[in-house]
């Protein structure tokens, strides 16, 4: 072991090829002050990963009491629910390296990066949005699971920079194969840490300053719902956001007798008026409310000639969207919309007993999913 070792802060890790998860775990570590200076050691020498202060992703031992942190066991099915505890978390895909280290160590390591952001609560919201959209997907890949379909404006482009970042990764290791070819392994190591570093940072930047200004939106609309309608089921978004993801979170947490129907936004020279999808599991083609079916498909002349609405302009032929020239006949459209409804199915406007029941009925995929441990 050389000298500068031996004076250093070890975080130990394998050195069987570069993988995305655990370079995923050391650049996280290297985020806290106690380990920013320390020394990766990568080896499958137990004598000397049992020198090492932390160790990620080797040594068949997971306890945080004494700073160990593998996942490889046949035994080991922690998953982001069971370390949490906490029952809005991820319950199948199992923790890696990241997921383990994240879990442990991620609203400390928030906390560091955001310290202008001074509300525990805001830290944990984004501590989940960061967890859902890319250390999940690292874990899932480390342990070789399939991600269960799930639709959201955020999951899509997340599964496709997670994907991109761990070919990345793993493209690193074609350098790796013949000793000085392009660097030594370690080097690479550092490189893929530095790769991983900009994409967490970015992840974060985009939580902070899109995902949580545009759930700050959502949740004055639906504060401000019964401006809108008196049913309290049609919001207006100040501006065009991801709301979602959002408007699912904020129902929960708020426990609104009834549920926002139509979102109403504006959109280039209009405003678009959105059926809201029955839960954050299924599509726009899944939705709590339609537009009447004799709207569908239409537009302008035509659409005006069947609603009664001046300046209608659309409405989709799957009933999902519409569009007014205007603030006030959008909300017009939704509130025709939205009585034509419910007086052909009343139980619309009925007061839901149980959000998670609504869920359950729906099929909760996320969390059903199965898994193939390995």
């Amino acid at each position: 072991m050389s000298n500068q070792m031996e004076g250093n802060i070890k975080i130990g890790t394998h050195d069987d090829g570069i993988t995305c998860n655990e370079v995923l775990a050391c650049m996280l570590l290297k985020l806290l002050p106690r380990y920013m200076n320390a020394v990766i050691v990568r080896t499958q020498d137990q004598d000397i990963l049992d020198s090492c202060d932390i160790v990620v992703g080797i040594g068949g031992i997971y306890d945080p009491s004494i700073h160990r942190y593998d996942y490889h066991m046949r035994e080991f099915y922690e998953t982001a629910n069971t370390i949490l505890k906490k029952p809005n978390y991820n319950r199948k895909i199992k923790l890696s390296s990241a997921g383990l280290i994240y879990c442990h160590f991620g609203h400390e390591i928030l906390k560091i990066l955001l310290p202008h952001i001074k509300e525990d609560r805001i830290i944990d919201e984004l501590f989940k949005e960061i967890y859902d959209t890319i250390i999940v997907q690292i874990d899932a890949q480390g342990n070789n699971q399939i991600m269960p379909a799930y639709h959201s404006p955020y999951y899509e482009p997340a599964v496709s920079m997670c994907d991109d970042l761990c070919n990345l990764v793993r493209n690193i290791n074609y350098n790796t194969w013949k000793k000085g070819a392009y660097m030594e392994e370690d080097e690479l190591f550092e490189k893929a840490m530095a790769m991983i570093l900009h994409t967490f940072m970015d992840f974060v930047i985009c939580a902070e300053k899109v995902w949580l200004p545009a759930r700050k939106i959502v949740q004055n609309a639906i504060n401000s719902r019964f401006e809108i309608h008196p049913s309290g089921q049609i919001i207006e978004l100040s501006e065009s956001v991801p709301w979602q993801q959002h408007l699912y979170s904020l129902e929960r947490e708020i426990k609104l007798d009834l549920r926002i129907m139509f979102v109403i936004f504006s959109s280039g020279n209009g405003y678009l008026i959105h059926c809201v999808p029955v839960t954050s599991k299924t599509s726009f083609f899944s939705r709590r409310i339609d537009f009447p079916g004799r709207w569908r498909g239409l537009s302008n002349e035509a659409l005006v000639a069947v609603c009664g609405i001046e300046d209608a302009e659309f409405v989709h032929r799957n009933g999902l969207i519409a569009r007014h020239k205007t603030r006030d006949g959008a909300i017009t459209m939704a509130m025709t919309a939205f009585q034509i409804e419910i007086s052909s199915a009343p139980y619309i406007h009925e007061k839901e007993p149980s959000y998670n029941e609504l869920e359950n009925m729906a099929g909760d995929i996320w969390n059903s999913s199965e898994y193939v441990p390995i």
